[in-house]
């Protein structure tokens, strides 16, 4: 199983990295964990098969990782010739939030017609569902107020676990997602600094051994991150990078 940062950069644009958007092409399926609004332009920029994609797994609304869902579904209305399904599944409230989000950046786009359905999926955090091949666990984070919908992923394919922290500062429903994950897929925002809502490399570094993954990669850093990076012996994402799982 091949998992591919698309764009591993923060809200800002912080290392001139796009926003956040993982590829994960398995035996079975090829999905994306978040689409943000670089998105469509990393990925073509990556040459990645854009209809190939049946999942769009989205961990929450803010733009950074929801807002290129409209140019992602645009591009394949018009240009990429798109004729399969195509599912997002996300956290409560997704089908208002789509329409939001599609309705701002393009109007009327949201009631278009295509030449392929779009199934829209709720997940429910504590909950287990089986998604186009995919098993997936969701546990409720802690990314604003109110408390959410945010959301982690724990994702099962090709007997593998790959889990992902989404942005969240620590809650103990992430030792249970990544509990001896095969790749744990973490947030780094600041390197010691803690501050509400986000994970520091601090916290991270101090509850690794309650989580204990086979493997770390770190990504969604800021400026203060990314200049300390050599301080750090864990891996750490970059736009581009390819790790088979």
């Amino acid at each position: 199983m091949r998992v591919t940062f698309v764009g591993s950069g923060d809200a800002f644009g912080s290392g001139g990295r796009f926003h956040t958007c993982i590829h994960v092409q398995s035996r079975r399926s090829r999905f994306l964990v978040d689409c943000g609004a670089s998105s469509l332009i990393a990925l073509k920029r990556m040459e990645i098969d854009r209809s190939g994609i049946e999942t769009v797994f989205v961990t929450h609304f803010h733009g950074d990782h929801f807002g290129g869902i409209p140019y992602f579904l645009l591009d394949a209305q018009f240009f990429s010739g798109r004729t399969n399904a195509l599912t997002i599944a996300g956290p409560e409230g997704l089908p208002s939030w789509f329409e939001r989000v599609m309705e701002t950046t393009f109007a009327g786009s949201s009631r278009a017609e295509r030449a392929f359905e779009v199934r829209l999926i709720e997940i429910e955090p504590g909950t287990r569902a089986q998604i186009n091949g995919i098993d997936v666990e969701a546990a409720r984070v802690r990314h604003g107020e109110p408390d959410g919908p945010f959301l982690a992923y724990r994702f099962t394919v090709d007997e593998k676990v790959i889990a992902y922290t989404g942005d969240t500062e620590w809650v103990d429903d992430l030792i249970d997602i990544g509990c001896d994950s095969d790749l744990l897929i973490a947030e780094a925002y600041f390197y010691e600094k803690r501050v509400p809502l986000h994970l520091s490399f601090a916290i991270l570094a101090e509850k690794l051994p309650l989580i204990a993954p086979k493997r770390l990669i770190l990504t969604h850093m800021s400026d203060d991150m990314l200049g300390r990076l050599g301080r750090i012996d864990h891996e750490t994402a970059r736009d581009g990078l390819m790790v088979e799982v």
